[in-house]
């Protein structure tokens, strides 16, 4: 793929007063008329300008440049970088033209082992994110944050407002698994938590986030892409954004939510959207979403490739159980204390398709030490039940 044809170079001026030699800007390559090549590279910084997806903020088609001049201003982080800008994605004739360009090189980058991150534009643009997976026969996980569930049912929406609906939606269906952090309540239909509840999706509203997040780890843990909305974080921290709500995540919630995702070893595409430079009151909320992104890329730079369950790094838990399943089979990591739950796959059940191949080779799910007290007084987990729920 010849990644020039799909992106404009960085306007000058973007980064003209960066001196500073520890600076991200000066630790990374940038396209800024020479396209840098993605060969043994390993994020890739893909701005959107574009707005025709939402009605009521316009003016995220200018957030890629605005949220680069603060992330570029800050220190660079742990480790040697290997990180390149691609510049703006050229948007296409029709909305749904910019989707699948997002979605090519999306593809593109995953397949060479480059993590994309898309920063700006509205919600919707994680439709083009998310069907990057669809040709490497992958079921994913999708971490969705936000404090709506853009899942209105109407043609006259606009495409922000039923995205999710729409990936859901989607044939052929690799969504295997769904989270939705930080929703506050009165924003939502109670009816559509009913349907996510119907298909073992996992819906946490803000209060339950905000009560205990190192729990919400192990959901972070279990995505492959995450969709970031900043209107999940509160209009004090992030006024810049239409959307804003009083209440919602402080700034440093959503870095550890970020930080998290990094961590994560299968996470492999991350978005950031709704940022707003129109309405942002001396760039306050540019420089949260900055800091978010570099609290990602640091957490990727901390990633200890916990992959293989069979060597000495792992402790195994055997629990005995009162009914079916006789047993639950438990894995704990020596070198970061993080917990796994085994969920065979049900015996008997035929493959149908490419896709549960996958599903059976993915039924290690990321879970807590509050799962294992679950089990060893003999009740099932909850993440247990619904993984199970799904196989069948």
């Amino acid at each position: 793929m010849d990644l020039k044809l799909f992106f404009s170079p960085l306007p000058e001026g973007v980064a003209a007063d960066i001196k500073a030699y520890n600076s991200f800007y000066k630790s990374i390559k940038v396209n800024e008329g020479q396209m840098p090549e993605i060969k043994g590279e390993d994020i890739a910084l893909i701005g959107i300008e574009e707005d025709r997806g939402t009605e009521k903020n316009k003016g995220v088609n200018k957030a890629a440049n605005e949220l680069r001049r603060r992330l570029y201003n800050l220190k660079k982080g742990i480790g040697r970088y290997r990180i390149v800008d691609l510049g703006n994605l050229k948007s296409g004739i029709h909305l749904e033209d910019t989707y699948l360009r997002l979605k090519e090189v999306c593809q593109y980058l995953i397949e060479h082992d480059v993590l994309p991150i898309v920063i700006g534009g509205s919600h919707d643009m994680d439709y083009g994110q998310f069907l990057a997976f669809q040709e490497l026969e992958k079921l994913i996980s999708l971490l969705n944050i936000d404090a709506t569930l853009d899942m209105e049912d109407g043609k006259q929406l606009c495409w922000s407002e039923n995205h999710i609906q729409k990936i859901m939606m989607h044939e052929p269906n690799f969504l295997f698994n769904y989270s939705q952090l930080g929703h506050q309540t009165y924003l939502i239909d109670s009816a559509a938590i009913d349907v996510l509840e119907k298909l073992y999706f996992g819906a946490y509203r803000l209060g339950h986030l905000r009560h205990n997040i190192k729990e919400m780890e192990p959901v972070i843990r279990d995505a492959d892409m995450l969709s970031f909305d900043i209107t999940a974080i509160k209009s004090i921290d992030a006024p810049g954004n239409a959307n804003a709500q009083a209440f919602g995540l402080t700034g440093e919630e959503a870095c550890q939510i970020c930080w998290y995702a990094g961590l994560n070893e299968k996470m492999s595409s991350a978005g950031f959207y709704e940022y707003n430079p129109e309405m942002d009151l001396h760039g306050k909320t540019a420089s949260v979403v900055a800091t978010m992104i570099w609290y990602f890329i640091e957490g990727f730079y901390h990633r200890k490739n916990e992959k293989d369950f069979k060597n000495n790094d792992y402790l195994k838990y055997v629990v005995s159980m009162p009914n079916e399943p006789a047993t639950l089979v438990f894995f704990k990591s020596k070198l970061s204390d993080k917990w796994w739950l085994e969920v065979p796959f049900p015996e008997g059940k035929e493959r149908s398709n490419k896709w549960e191949f996958e599903i059976h080779r993915n039924c290690i799910v990321p879970c807590s030490y509050a799962d294992y007290e679950i089990a060893n007084k003999g009740e099932l987990p909850e993440r247990w039940i619904n993984t199970h729920a799904k196989l069948v």
